[in-house]
């Protein structure tokens, strides 16, 4: 009898295969919506291994305290505004606000679900222009967005872009990275596995592999490659 091929022990929800939550510091978000501005204060700047960037600890006049994601520049003590505030570095503004052509990141999808988009360390999107109350946005993709004006983000670039540069030299490096969020790492292709591993797998040198057409239908642990697939092969031209 095989065993349980990787997807489906991922899937049981066991502790090896999940993420480690109860280290990681919170969530980064922006303020709670309101139309009225707030100001605060960066009191500490912090790391969670849940980002790659770093986070800033603001508490805000009304006593509320929330980890938003830092800012290019910023220090702690330094003032920060959100909601219908001015558009410098470090606020949070609505989008129909900011002016065109302005860096920013931590976008909304919905207003106030407390920023979605452009949230990795080094990044930043561009404001391209403004219809009616939408605004065109450029991601970091380069891909071109439509969001709604009165959806906010924080104006400027995330803190931490020297990050990617850093190379990893070895692979001890990157099962560490990979596993401070529980990331399957290494990826092993199925072929390479042993036969109780997974479908595909054997120890026969002439057949690597048994990818084939699965049935729909198909059990767990069979319901893999090509599942229900219309054609195989390439196409002729």
């Amino acid at each position: 009898m095989g065993k349980r091929i990787i997807a489906q022990r991922r899937g049981s929800g066991s502790t090896a295969y999940r993420a480690p939550s109860f280290r990681f510091k919170g969530d980064a978000r922006h303020k709670s919506y309101s139309k009225e501005i707030q100001k605060g204060m960066v009191l500490d700047l912090i790391s969670c291994q849940a980002h790659t960037a770093p986070l800033a600890v603001i508490e805000f006049e009304d006593g509320e305290r929330t980890l938003m994601i830092a800012h290019e520049g910023v220090a702690v003590g330094e003032m920060v505004e959100v909601n219908d505030a001015e558009a410098k570095v470090g606020n949070t503004v609505p989008l129909i606000r900011i002016p065109e052509g302005t860096s920013v990141f931590n976008i909304e999808g919905i207003p106030g679900d407390g920023g979605k988009f452009v949230r990795a360390s080094g990044t930043f999107a561009k404001i391209l222009s403004q219809q009616g109350t939408s605004v065109v946005i450029q991601l970091p993709s380069k891909k071109k967005k439509v969001f709604d004006g009165n959806c906010r983000a924080t104006i400027g670039v995330v803190s931490g872009s020297g990050r990617p540069e850093k190379p990893l030299l070895k692979a001890g490096n990157s099962y560490y990275k990979m596993k401070a969020r529980n990331h399957l790492w290494p990826k092993v292709s199925g072929s390479a596995m042993n036969a109780v591993d997974h479908p595909f797998g054997n120890k026969r040198t002439l057949r690597k592999s048994k990818a084939k057409p699965t049935s729909r239908h198909a059990p767990p642990g069979r319901k893999v490659g090509l599942i229900a697939a219309r054609r195989t092969g390439r196409k002729k031209r």
